[in-house]
Protein backbone atom coordinates (compact mmCIF):
# COMPACT_ATOMS: atom_id res chain seq x y z
CA UNK A 1 0.00 0.00 0.00
CA UNK A 2 1.11 3.63 -0.36
CA UNK A 3 3.29 5.48 2.13
CA UNK A 4 1.30 8.01 4.18
CA UNK A 5 2.44 11.39 5.50
CA UNK A 6 0.54 13.37 8.13
CA UNK A 7 -0.32 16.92 7.12
CA UNK A 8 0.53 18.94 10.22
CA UNK A 9 -1.47 21.94 9.06
CA UNK A 10 -4.67 19.86 9.26
CA UNK A 11 -4.00 17.09 11.79
CA UNK A 12 -3.31 17.52 15.52
CA UNK A 13 -4.28 21.19 15.27
CA UNK A 14 -5.22 21.28 18.97
CA UNK A 15 -1.46 21.28 19.60
CA UNK A 16 1.12 24.00 18.96
CA UNK A 17 2.81 23.49 15.60
CA UNK A 18 6.11 22.15 16.95
CA UNK A 19 4.33 19.63 19.19
CA UNK A 20 2.52 18.05 16.24
CA UNK A 21 5.64 16.20 15.10
CA UNK A 22 5.67 14.00 18.18
CA UNK A 23 1.92 13.45 17.87
CA UNK A 24 2.32 12.30 14.27
CA UNK A 25 5.05 9.86 15.25
CA UNK A 26 2.95 8.47 18.11
CA UNK A 27 0.06 7.97 15.67
CA UNK A 28 2.26 5.77 13.50
CA UNK A 29 3.35 8.15 10.73
CA UNK A 30 6.95 8.03 9.49
CA UNK A 31 6.62 11.20 7.42
CA UNK A 32 4.91 14.58 7.61
CA UNK A 33 4.05 17.50 5.36
CA UNK A 34 2.79 20.99 6.11
CA UNK A 35 1.47 23.97 4.26
CA UNK A 36 3.80 26.66 5.59
CA UNK A 37 6.67 25.91 7.99
CA UNK A 38 7.71 29.55 8.26
CA UNK A 39 6.06 30.18 11.63
CA UNK A 40 8.94 28.34 13.32
CA UNK A 41 12.72 28.55 12.82
CA UNK A 42 14.03 25.88 10.47
CA UNK A 43 16.50 24.69 13.12
CA UNK A 44 13.64 24.03 15.57
CA UNK A 45 11.71 22.04 12.99
CA UNK A 46 14.81 20.08 11.99
CA UNK A 47 15.36 19.14 15.64
CA UNK A 48 11.79 17.84 15.93
CA UNK A 49 12.14 15.82 12.74
CA UNK A 50 15.38 14.23 13.95
CA UNK A 51 14.05 13.60 17.41
CA UNK A 52 10.97 11.78 16.13
CA UNK A 53 12.64 10.00 13.21
CA UNK A 54 10.35 11.75 10.70
CA UNK A 55 10.84 12.81 7.09
CA UNK A 56 9.38 16.08 5.82
CA UNK A 57 8.14 15.27 2.32
CA UNK A 58 6.48 18.53 1.25
CA UNK A 59 5.80 22.13 2.08
CA UNK A 60 4.57 25.15 0.10
CA UNK A 61 6.23 28.27 -1.20
CA UNK A 62 5.18 31.39 0.75
CA UNK A 63 1.62 32.28 -0.32
CA UNK A 64 1.74 36.07 0.00
CA UNK A 65 -0.44 37.67 2.69
CA UNK A 66 -2.78 34.84 3.70
CA UNK A 67 -4.80 36.97 6.11
CA UNK A 68 -5.47 39.48 3.31
CA UNK A 69 -6.77 36.74 1.03
CA UNK A 70 -3.65 35.74 -0.89
CA UNK A 71 -3.50 32.09 -1.89
CA UNK A 72 -0.27 32.28 -3.84
CA UNK A 73 1.33 35.01 -5.94
CA UNK A 74 2.63 33.07 -8.96
CA UNK A 75 0.06 34.41 -11.44
CA UNK A 76 0.53 38.13 -10.81
CA UNK A 77 2.74 40.07 -13.27
CA UNK A 78 3.43 42.85 -10.75
CA UNK A 79 4.56 40.44 -8.01
CA UNK A 80 7.37 38.61 -9.80
CA UNK A 81 10.05 39.79 -7.36
CA UNK A 82 7.92 38.77 -4.39
CA UNK A 83 7.56 35.34 -5.98
CA UNK A 84 11.32 35.03 -6.48
CA UNK A 85 11.99 36.11 -2.90
CA UNK A 86 9.53 33.43 -1.78
CA UNK A 87 11.37 30.78 -3.79
CA UNK A 88 14.60 31.72 -2.04
CA UNK A 89 12.97 31.54 1.39
CA UNK A 90 11.31 28.20 0.67
CA UNK A 91 14.57 26.79 -0.67
CA UNK A 92 16.40 27.77 2.52
CA UNK A 93 13.82 25.89 4.59
CA UNK A 94 13.74 22.88 2.28
CA UNK A 95 17.51 22.46 2.35
CA UNK A 96 17.64 22.84 6.13
CA UNK A 97 14.80 20.32 6.57
CA UNK A 98 15.83 17.76 3.95
CA UNK A 99 12.58 18.32 2.03
CA UNK A 100 12.80 17.42 -1.66
CA UNK A 101 9.43 18.75 -2.90
CA UNK A 102 7.98 22.27 -2.82
CA UNK A 103 4.44 23.13 -3.87
CA UNK A 104 3.62 26.40 -5.62
CA UNK A 105 0.14 27.81 -5.07
CA UNK A 106 -1.11 29.67 -8.14
CA UNK A 107 -3.22 32.41 -6.59
CA UNK A 108 -6.77 33.72 -6.76
CA UNK A 109 -7.58 35.37 -10.09
CA UNK A 110 -8.93 38.93 -9.85
CA UNK A 111 -12.43 39.49 -11.21
CA UNK A 112 -12.29 40.03 -14.97
CA UNK A 113 -8.57 39.24 -15.24
CA UNK A 114 -7.08 38.09 -18.56
CA UNK A 115 -6.51 34.39 -17.85
CA UNK A 116 -4.06 34.08 -20.72
CA UNK A 117 -1.89 36.81 -19.22
CA UNK A 118 -2.05 35.11 -15.82
CA UNK A 119 -0.99 31.83 -17.41
CA UNK A 120 1.96 33.50 -19.13
CA UNK A 121 3.19 34.93 -15.84
CA UNK A 122 2.61 31.62 -14.06
CA UNK A 123 4.58 29.67 -16.66
CA UNK A 124 7.47 32.15 -16.51
CA UNK A 125 7.57 31.93 -12.73
CA UNK A 126 7.46 28.15 -12.86
CA UNK A 127 10.40 28.07 -15.27
CA UNK A 128 12.40 30.29 -12.92
CA UNK A 129 11.56 28.35 -9.75
CA UNK A 130 12.03 24.95 -11.37
CA UNK A 131 15.52 25.90 -12.49
CA UNK A 132 16.56 27.19 -9.08
CA UNK A 133 15.15 24.15 -7.28
CA UNK A 134 16.57 21.68 -9.76
CA UNK A 135 20.08 22.78 -8.83
CA UNK A 136 19.31 21.71 -5.25
CA UNK A 137 17.67 18.42 -6.28
CA UNK A 138 14.19 19.62 -5.30
CA UNK A 139 11.02 19.09 -7.34
CA UNK A 140 8.55 21.90 -7.98
CA UNK A 141 4.87 20.97 -7.76
CA UNK A 142 1.67 22.77 -8.72
CA UNK A 143 -1.73 21.88 -7.28
CA UNK A 144 -5.20 22.25 -8.79
CA UNK A 145 -7.65 23.33 -6.06
CA UNK A 146 -11.44 23.31 -6.19
CA UNK A 147 -13.28 26.58 -6.65
CA UNK A 148 -16.02 25.81 -4.12
CA UNK A 149 -13.60 25.97 -1.20
CA UNK A 150 -11.38 28.56 -2.86
CA UNK A 151 -13.42 30.70 -5.29
CA UNK A 152 -11.59 31.91 -8.42
CA UNK A 153 -8.45 29.93 -7.63
CA UNK A 154 -6.67 30.11 -10.95
CA UNK A 155 -5.49 26.50 -11.23
CA UNK A 156 -8.39 24.13 -10.71
CA UNK A 157 -8.12 21.22 -13.18
CA UNK A 158 -5.54 18.57 -13.99
CA UNK A 159 -5.43 19.42 -17.71
CA UNK A 160 -4.67 23.05 -16.94
CA UNK A 161 -1.79 21.99 -14.67
CA UNK A 162 -0.33 19.78 -17.39
CA UNK A 163 -0.62 22.57 -19.96
CA UNK A 164 1.22 24.95 -17.63
CA UNK A 165 3.97 22.39 -17.12
CA UNK A 166 4.39 22.20 -20.89
CA UNK A 167 4.38 25.99 -21.17
CA UNK A 168 7.08 26.28 -18.51
CA UNK A 169 9.45 24.26 -20.70
CA UNK A 170 10.87 22.56 -17.61
CA UNK A 171 11.09 18.87 -16.79
CA UNK A 172 11.24 19.75 -13.07
CA UNK A 173 7.58 20.75 -12.65
CA UNK A 174 5.07 18.13 -11.53
CA UNK A 175 1.43 17.86 -10.42
CA UNK A 176 0.39 17.60 -6.80
CA UNK A 177 -2.84 15.64 -7.18
CA UNK A 178 -5.33 16.13 -4.34
CA UNK A 179 -8.11 13.56 -4.63
CA UNK A 180 -10.52 15.72 -2.62
CA UNK A 181 -10.15 18.77 -4.85
CA UNK A 182 -10.26 16.76 -8.06
CA UNK A 183 -13.27 14.70 -7.01
CA UNK A 184 -15.17 17.98 -6.72
CA UNK A 185 -13.87 19.53 -9.96
CA UNK A 186 -13.67 16.61 -12.39
CA UNK A 187 -14.06 13.15 -10.82
CA UNK A 188 -12.63 10.17 -12.76
CA UNK A 189 -9.82 9.91 -10.22
CA UNK A 190 -8.48 6.46 -11.11
CA UNK A 191 -8.17 7.02 -14.85
CA UNK A 192 -6.69 10.50 -14.41
CA UNK A 193 -4.06 9.19 -12.02
CA UNK A 194 -3.16 6.33 -14.33
CA UNK A 195 -3.06 8.48 -17.46
CA UNK A 196 -0.75 11.08 -15.96
CA UNK A 197 1.18 9.12 -13.34
CA UNK A 198 4.54 10.12 -14.86
CA UNK A 199 3.82 13.80 -14.08
CA UNK A 200 2.21 13.27 -10.67
CA UNK A 201 4.84 13.53 -7.94
CA UNK A 202 2.61 13.77 -4.87
CA UNK A 203 -0.92 12.69 -3.95
CA UNK A 204 -3.08 14.06 -1.15
CA UNK A 205 -6.32 12.67 0.26
CA UNK A 206 -9.47 13.74 2.06
CA UNK A 207 -12.98 12.45 1.58
CA UNK A 208 -15.87 14.33 0.03
CA UNK A 209 -18.10 15.93 1.21
CA UNK A 210 -16.66 17.45 4.38
CA UNK A 211 -12.94 17.07 3.70
CA UNK A 212 -12.73 14.55 6.53
CA UNK A 213 -10.70 11.34 6.80
CA UNK A 214 -10.97 8.53 4.24
CA UNK A 215 -14.09 6.46 4.79
CA UNK A 216 -16.38 9.33 5.76
CA UNK A 217 -17.66 10.17 2.27
CA UNK A 218 -18.12 9.06 -1.30
CA UNK A 219 -14.56 8.22 -2.42
CA UNK A 220 -13.65 4.53 -2.45
CA UNK A 221 -10.24 4.85 -0.82
CA UNK A 222 -9.44 1.12 -0.45
CA UNK A 223 -9.81 0.87 -4.22
CA UNK A 224 -7.87 4.09 -4.83
CA UNK A 225 -4.93 3.08 -2.62
CA UNK A 226 -4.73 -0.33 -4.30
CA UNK A 227 -4.97 1.41 -7.66
CA UNK A 228 -1.98 3.62 -6.85
CA UNK A 229 0.00 0.44 -6.22
CA UNK A 230 -1.21 -1.13 -9.45
CA UNK A 231 -0.16 1.83 -11.59
CA UNK A 232 3.27 2.04 -9.99
CA UNK A 233 2.95 5.16 -7.87
CA UNK A 234 5.94 5.30 -5.51
CA UNK A 235 5.49 8.73 -3.96
CA UNK A 236 3.94 9.75 -0.66
CA UNK A 237 0.24 10.18 0.06
CA UNK A 238 -0.34 13.26 2.18
CA UNK A 239 -3.23 13.11 4.64
CA UNK A 240 -4.57 16.64 4.23
CA UNK A 241 -7.98 16.26 5.82
CA UNK A 242 -9.93 17.79 8.68
CA UNK A 243 -10.56 15.07 11.27
CA UNK A 244 -14.26 14.61 11.95
CA UNK A 245 -13.44 14.33 15.67
CA UNK A 246 -10.09 13.79 17.40
CA UNK A 247 -7.34 12.86 14.93
CA UNK A 248 -6.46 9.66 16.79
CA UNK A 249 -10.10 8.53 16.82
CA UNK A 250 -10.28 8.67 13.03
CA UNK A 251 -7.18 6.65 12.11
CA UNK A 252 -8.91 3.31 11.58
CA UNK A 253 -8.57 3.83 7.83
CA UNK A 254 -4.77 4.10 8.21
CA UNK A 255 -4.49 0.86 10.17
CA UNK A 256 -6.65 -0.88 7.58
CA UNK A 257 -4.49 0.43 4.73
CA UNK A 258 -1.17 -0.50 6.35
Amino acid sequence: MPKFAANLSMLFTELPFLDRFAAAARAGFSAVECQFPYEAPAAEIAARLRGEGLTLVLHNLPPGDWTAGDRGVAIFPDRRQEFRDGVARALDYAVALGCDQLNCLAGVAPEGADRHALDETFAENLAFAAGVLNEAGIKLLIEPINTLDMPRFHLNRTRHALDLITASGSDNVFVQYDAYHMQIMEGDLARTLERHIDRIAHVQVADNPGRHEPGTGEINFPFLFAHLDRIGYRGWVGCEYRPAAATEDGLGWLRAAS
